[in-house]
């Protein structure tokens, strides 16, 4: 066994001062670097973007969202239907998660998991269950739920987003109530 020596508490703090003193020199090292006052930055950047190394894409706002999952709400209410509704970006990540009142606690993961494959694949979930007849290891794919209630949002011809519902006793009325999101976001 080691023995290890006994360090005073003014020795500590004064080393733990040192560490966060080096730590934010190197933070402030690291955004002064980033911050540039000539104009040869802007002009890669526009290079890069003559030569088509960049991308542009189109996401749903976090108000577009929040319409969306809230229509999605007000519909689940006309059909008397507990639900989670969810929204994801094109990318999959959640943008916002909404579980109405007296959804079951395993709503709130399906409906993420529902939009995520939704967006993932731009099809409405209960044709991508169509599609495991055929595919049958597609329900392996992390992250994905194959069951009606997820519907994509495409704008320009291609996903943007994705609405998932969960807490229905079906998916066909999970799916009409993620689609409600979606046509509000047309209108």
């Amino acid at each position: 066994m080691k023995h290890v020596k006994k360090v005073s508490r003014r020795t500590r703090v004064m080393a733990g001062g040192a560490v966060a003193v080096a730590i934010a020199a190197g933070g402030f090292g690291a955004y002064s670097a980033g911050a540039s006052t000539d104009s040869a930055p802007a002009a890669a950047v526009a290079a890069d973007a003559a030569d088509g190394n960049l991308a542009q894409t189109n996401h749903l706002t976090i108000e577009a969202a929040a319409k969306a999952a809230d229509a999605a709400l007000d519909e689940a209410k006309k059909q008397n239907q507990r639900v989670t509704v969810a929204v994801v970006d094109r990318n999959g990540n959640t943008i916002l998660t909404v579980r109405g009142d007296g959804a079951g606690p395993q709503s709130y993961e399906a409906a993420e998991k529902k939009a995520f494959t939704a967006v993932s694949w731009n099809a409405p979930t209960s044709e991508l269950v169509k599609r495991l007849e055929s595919a049958p290891t597609l329900k392996d794919i992390p992250g994905t739920l194959f069951l009606g209630g997820g519907a994509p949002v495409a704008a320009k011809g291609g996903p943007i987003a994705g609405i998932g519902v969960a807490g229905a006793p079906s998916g066909d009325i999970d799916e009409k109530i993620a689609q409600a999101g979606v046509a509000a976001l047309a209108g």
